[in-house]
């Protein structure tokens, strides 16, 4: 039986690796290195992705997994919510990613993220739904799908996935909704709230399974938060987030992930932020020491997010292409030497085509490869 319990208390503001070439191997067994690319995992019109994966050695891929939204496998209420073969859901384009994959030896990491419709009276898919239990019920049945052994109806056994993360940047309103809510007079952080569900429904659904190997992740919060529920962007610091996640009950995962951007051009891998609000590889042993107060044990640490973009072609936040192959190869080296990281995701793959979009691709829109490509190919080699 599927289990969830959801804390409802309040914060206040004021508080197998890849192949590899002949006669080389991984730099560390432990720390996987890879990238964050849904866009690229389901636009990849020239199918250039996983043999551009296997050229840089990459281990894993993130990709975003729909309960709900435009490619959501639950645009329709199922029946039997744990069923993987619920005629409701529509798995076609992860099947598709996950066996490409597969064919490629690199692992799928999988965030479940976005409410349905049904699920949430109506709400766009960043607010969070109103029965957490129904999301423990699609973890279940994606595990389930993705266990390694599930045959499809025309006779394909889909490959594994064993690695999960819940949501993304629920900590930013591009997450989750409402960030802040105004209660006895005082504004609590609602999004660490709500998202405590999200995480336990997350790992409850896929820990349910009982196969070997199943790590989920949760937090994936954003560098930054400003605390400030009466601004235009309201949002709440990582620190801040975790806390209060904590508090509302989030429980039982394996993994704290995180996405620790730079704040300016100007910003080197291990650049300290000024002030409290920001968690970035400079300041990463904060998370960590905080992640050990509240949970009592040295939770690992993913970073399931990182790049720097570039100029050309952001003029306005990137920074020179050599450049962002030195910063490449010190984030690097600063994830590696790092005990608690166990992972590394560099996002994106290619630099999208909309210049005013991400630009952070070791490769650029038309294909040159960026000196980023070769500093990641190092990197998986040990260099």
């Amino acid at each position: 039986m599927l289990v969830v319990a959801a804390g409802v208390v309040a914060i206040v503001l004021a508080a197998a690796p890849p192949s590899q070439p002949a006669g080389s191997a991984p730099a560390s067994s432990k720390l996987l290195l890879g990238f964050t690319d849904t866009a690229g995992a389901f636009y990849d019109e020239d199918g250039t992705l996983f043999p551009t994966l296997q050229d840089l050695g990459a281990r894993v891929l993130r990709v975003h997994l729909q309960w709900g939204g435009k490619r959501g496998v639950a645009r329709r209420r199922p029946v039997e919510g744990a069923d993987p073969a619920d005629p409701a859901y529509d798995w076609r384009p992860y099947d598709r990613i996950a066996l490409a994959a597969a064919a490629s030896d690199v692992q799928v990491l999988f965030t479940v993220f976005g409410t349905p419709p049904w699920a949430n009276g109506g709400a766009p898919p960043t607010r969070a739904p109103r029965n957490a239990f129904r999301l423990e019920e699609f973890a279940y049945a994606a595990a389930t799908r993705y266990s390694g052994t599930y045959v499809r109806a025309d006779g394909v056994t889909l490959p594994a996935v064993r690695l999960w993360t819940a949501w993304n940047e629920p900590n930013l309103k591009i997450g989750l909704v409402p960030q802040w809510r105004r209660v006895a007079g005082r504004w609590v952080a609602q999004s660490a709230i709500d998202y405590a569900a999200i995480c336990n429904a997350v790992a409850d659904g896929v820990h349910a399974t009982g196969l070997d190997g199943e790590r989920v992740a949760c937090g994936v919060t954003a560098a930054r938060g400003n605390n400030n529920p009466r601004g235009l962007k309201p949002s709440v610091s990582p620190i801040a987030f975790l806390r209060g996640m904590k508090k509302a009950g989030a429980r039982g995962f394996d993994a704290y992930a995180h996405h620790p951007y730079y704040g300016s051009p100007s910003e080197t891998p291990a650049t300290r932020p000024l002030g409290s609000g920001a968690i970035t590889l400079g300041n990463i042993d904060r998370l960590e020491d905080e992640l050990t107060r509240l949970y009592g044990r040295r939770l690992p640490v993913w970073i399931t997010e990182y790049g720097y973009q570039t100029n050309p072609p952001d003029r306005l936040f990137g920074v020179s292409w050599a450049k962002q192959a030195l910063y490449l190869k010190q984030a690097y080296a600063i994830a590696k030497k790092n005990p608690r990281v166990d992972m590394f995701l560099w996002f994106l793959v290619r630099d999208e085509d909309d210049v005013t979009r991400w630009q952070s691709g070791l490769v650029a829109a038309d294909g040159t490869h960026k000196p980023a490509f070769a500093a990641f190919q190092a990197a998986v080699l040990g260099g």
